[in-house]
């Protein structure tokens, strides 16, 4: 297959919404660049930061678009995100608790989830992976995880001092800042796991994550970052009734074999 074929499958892979969604935040997050400058922080100068703040938009909202189609290859593109994401943290001397949850869980778990959904293909379309729903006394298990996680994580963080200017010397943002990056990151393991899993209630940990890294955004001036959230929260939205329709008509089948009807 040449490059233009692949290019011409690749373009027609995705709907005219998911393509009107892609490049509306992608050219949203450029004209938010223009009007809201990054300023040097760290000794680093604001344009390099923009620049990784960009590519995060643009390995983010791609990504989550292969999700929501329930693509495999979606933990390939994951990868570069990581990549990108733990930069920024490198470069702003924060979240280091995302950075090490980056580093020690979502690269390998991308890895091993990539080899687990391609031996998952849906049985009428391999482009598709099959996905589920999750128990109730699994969420109630995470839940209590998560809290204990944030308090845990988040108290240890307050004692370190990582001495970045971010926040201008405000001590209560620094605070607040550590809880909601140990409870950040403790809401992307479960993600992690319920994306492994193949559950739709990854996309519950989406809004999660994408309200709380709305807030941490808000704290830390990244207002070009807010444009990939308000992405995040669109097409949570579009890729969890895409996922909901997918599993009822998956156990519509599944019935109409046990019980013999067409």
């Amino acid at each position: 297959m040449t490059l233009n074929n692949r290019i011409s499958e690749t373009w027609r892979f995705f709907t005219t919404y998911e393509k009107v969604w892609f490049f509306s935040i992608l050219v949203l997050a450029v004209i938010f660049a223009f009007f809201f400058p990054e300023e040097d922080v760290n000794g680093i100068n604001g344009k390099i930061i923009m620049g990784l703040y960009l590519a995060d938009v643009f390995f983010n909202i791609l990504c989550e678009l292969l999700i929501a189609k329930q693509s495999k290859w979606n933990f390939i593109v994951s990868l570069f995100v990581e990549a990108v994401e733990i930069a920024i943290c490198l470069v702003l001397a924060y979240r280091f608790a995302t950075m090490a949850t980056t580093l020690f869980f979502w690269i390998p778990i991308d890895i091993i989830s990539f080899i687990s959904w391609h031996r998952h293909p849906d049985r009428q379309q391999s482009e598709l992976t099959k996905v589920r729903k999750l128990s109730g006394w699994m969420e109630a298990a995470v839940i209590s995880g998560i809290v204990l996680w944030t308090v845990g994580i988040g108290y240890f963080l307050t004692t370190l001092d990582f001495g970045t200017d971010l926040f201008r010397g405000n001590e209560f943002y620094e605070v607040l800042v550590c809880y909601l990056d140990a409870c950040i990151s403790a809401v992307g393991i479960a993600n992690g796991v319920f994306i492994l899993l193949r559950y739709r209630e990854q996309w519950i940990a989406w809004y999660i994550s994408a309200i709380l890294e709305s807030i941490v955004n808000i704290l830390s001036g990244q207002i070009v970052l807010l444009v990939l959230k308000a992405g995040y929260l669109t097409n949570t939205t579009y890729g969890y009734i895409k996922w909901t329709r997918y599993i009822k008509n998956h156990d519509k089948e599944i019935d109409n074999r046990n019980t013999g009807t067409c």
